[in-house]
């Protein structure tokens, strides 16, 4: 039994259903405040907090679980710069409630969403897993924190994991069925595909970077692609070939935010308004991953890697489902 914290949300909705078409057992931990009892309506909901320890104990003993994957938390990297106790609260020390219950309860395996702002500002692109991790954002120093923690635990109490550094989530379900849908929305698909079905303007921040249309540029990384990932990580952690492995997950292709603009123009036949305002604390000119590592150590590697097509799944699922899970 895998025990999937955060099940209800964007990207582990999409591996809870990528794990039981996978032959997974799964149960979801979730609170929530992000995520959507929606998205998961044939599996097994376990609804509260990851800070609840007793609560997970009781989860992890209760379903007899062998493996967790651990998506809880919060996301925005903006907001954590405005809100920093928000994010060490959830994000580290909610997993490392997690992780004291799995010690507890003696199950070992452990997959941790992590993410590519433990780099920060890139000193060599692409990035591969060696670069020097000085993250310029909260949410990227929670994150790093958690990866420190889990060399510890690995050490001190036998944990064995695997952190999958995201690079830009993007994408929806091909199915139709699953999406993403934040409320308020941070991301630049979602919020572009809004702007060009409302008429309304979408922020642009910063066009004076170093880049070769003055915007930033990022990795977008198909979340089925990261779904699939997970099931990687797990069966590593199964087979004994992993310890402590951190890997990136990206394409090894970067677009701008103009780029994504015109994907979405393309997808949709609309027009996105833009307003150009002030670069955005904590935003780093250009993200570009190396996922060798993975490729060569687990045999991942992404099936969607042309923008157009990340963007075409998410415009369908917008469509289908234009008030998100909720209605």
């Amino acid at each position: 039994m895998v025990l999937v914290c955060g099940g209800a949300g964007y990207i582990g909705s999409h591996t809870v259903k990528a794990l039981s078409e996978a032959g997974h057992r799964v149960v979801v931990l979730d609170n929530l405040s992000t995520g959507h009892a929606q998205a998961i309506r044939d599996v097994t909901l376990v609804e509260g907090d990851v800070r609840d320890t007793d609560l997970v104990e009781s989860t992890l003993r209760r379903y007899g679980v062998t493996a967790v994957v651990h998506f809880a938390g919060l996301l925005s990297v903006e907001e954590s710069i405005r809100e920093p106790a928000r994010y060490y609260k959830q994000n580290v020390l909610g997993s490392l409630s997690l992780l004291d219950a799995m010690v507890t309860t003696g199950v070992q395996r452990f997959v941790f969403s992590s993410s590519c702002s433990i780099y920060g500002v890139p000193v060599s692109s692409p990035i591969n897993e060696t670069h020097p991790t000085e993250p310029i954002n909260v949410y990227g120093e929670s994150k790093l924190l958690v990866e420190r923690a889990l060399g510890h635990y690995g050490r001190a109490y036998g944990l064995r994991s695997i952190s999958l550094r995201y690079f830009n989530a993007a994408g929806a379900d091909p199915g139709g069925e699953l999406g993403e849908d934040h409320d308020p929305e941070v991301h630049l698909i979602p919020c572009a595909i809004r702007a060009a079905r409302s008429g309304l303007s979408l922020k642009v921040y910063g066009n004076d970077y170093e880049t070769a249309d003055g915007t930033c540029e990022r990795d977008y990384v198909h979340v089925s692609d990261l779904a699939a990932a997970h099931i990687c990580a797990l069966d590593a952690l199964a087979t004994g070939s992993a310890a402590v492995r951190a890997y990136n997950l990206g394409t090894g292709q970067t677009h701008s935010v103009r780029e994504v603009i015109g994907s979405v123009e393309k997808a949709s036949g609309c027009q996105v308004k833009t307003e150009e305002t002030e670069r955005r604390p904590g935003d780093p000119p250009v993200l570009c991953a190396s996922a060798e590592r993975i490729d060569r150590e687990l045999s991942w590697r992404p099936i969607y890697s042309n923008l157009d097509d990340i963007v075409e799944t998410a415009w369908r699922w917008h469509i289908k489902h234009p008030g998100g899970f909720e209605r």
